[in-house]
């Protein structure tokens, strides 16, 4: 039994409220993956709408884990997310965060009531 004093706190203290959330998890996981992509093509990926996707990529941007760029492809104004070494830092830690979350929970598993 645990007192609730412990050394360390536990792993979920170092999720990243930011970077946590579904949606932006994902620009970011598909970012890493692919380091730049359309608007269109994250769309697609993520399931998320015109305004979800939107309004995430502009908190990433604000937060300096992506890059927003505005141009065209031939005629067709474009929008791109490329995600920035700060973003790909975040994601490192916020996956190895998970780890030790996923890491603590086998360890000592879920205790019967």
């Amino acid at each position: 039994m645990n007192d609730g004093h412990t050394e360390q706190p536990h792993p979920s203290v170092g999720l990243n409220d930011v970077v946590h959330h579904r949606a932006r998890l994902g620009i970011l996981t598909v970012l890493g993956q692919v380091r730049k992509a359309t608007f269109p093509y994250l769309k697609s990926q993520l399931r998320l709408t015109d305004g979800n996707l939107g309004r995430h990529l502009e908190v990433l941007a604000a937060e300096g884990l992506a890059t927003l760029i505005k141009g065209y492809e031939g005629r067709r104004p474009r929008t791109w997310a490329e995600i920035t070494d700060a973003g790909d830092a975040a994601l490192a830690a916020e996956i190895a965060t998970l780890k030790q979350l996923v890491s603590q929970f086998e360890e000592h598993g879920s205790s019967p009531r």
